[in-house]
């Protein structure tokens, strides 16, 4: 394994699953599959004990599901660096919006392609959210708009999600709102007349500002506090 390689654990409760994605990751040099769980226990033990780049997560396991699992991986402060991608069969599954909120990167199809797949645990291993803006407005709108406002992941629960939203800047909020729409720091950029590495300055204030732990975080922030509307 090349010291670089991006470090990934496969958590699901069956076998054949976990041995095909130790098999398919296995193919690409800069990727190298450090451990499985079999459970969510067994998920944040193992990402306690190797600190990985990636966590693909199963929703549907014993014990411990992967929601709770991802919630406690996400809110370990000595896991910052770990990011989990959300493993599901459908692209709306009911779970996603879950996953999300409790600060997962993103979620990748089952019967994705290896190509595909590879390229999913590169994007989350950046720190980017794996979620195209058009499935992020159908999440939103068919779960944020039907159900209570939980929080973005890592926010503090005894603090309204609208006094978070007002220490942001103008500019934070603005860039948030990009954000939400699905557009990446080159792009903010472009709209906003700065530089990629000034979007990224912003966003990283508005990420411990808001407790965000990757950019879906601060998707699912941008319409849970009302900076943006669902179907905008």
């Amino acid at each position: 394994m090349k010291e670089s390689a991006i470090r990934v654990v496969v958590a699901d409760d069956q076998d054949l699953v976990r041995s095909g994605y130790r098999a398919i990751l296995g193919t690409y040099p800069d990727i190298a599959v450090v451990g499985e769980a079999r459970d969510g226990e067994e998920a944040v033990l193992a990402a306690q004990r190797l600190k990985p780049d990636v966590v693909l997560m199963d929703v549907r396991m014993p014990r411990r599901n992967g929601i709770e699992a991802t919630r406690d991986i996400t809110a370990n402060p000595t896991l910052a660096r770990t990011h989990v991608l959300v493993l599901t069969t459908f692209d709306i599954d009911e779970y996603v919006y879950d996953a999300l909120a409790v600060g997962a990167s993103g979620f990748l199809l089952k019967d994705a392609d290896p190509d595909d797949i590879a390229a999913a645990v590169r994007v989350v291993a950046a720190g980017d959210a794996l979620i195209q803006p058009s499935v992020m407005k159908r999440l939103v709108e068919r779960f944020v708009a039907a159900r209570p406002r939980a929080g973005a992941p890592g926010l503090d629960a005894d603090r309204p999600l609208a006094q978070t939203l007002s220490g942001l800047t103008d500019r934070e909020r603005e860039i948030l709102g990009l954000v939400a729409r699905g557009l990446s720091n080159d792009e903010i950029g472009a709209e906003l007349f700065i530089s990629p590495a000034t979007v990224k300055t912003h966003l990283a204030r508005v990420m411990a500002k808001t407790g965000a732990h990757d950019r879906a975080g601060l998707v699912v922030f941008a319409y849970e506090s009302g900076l943006v509307a669902p179907g905008a």
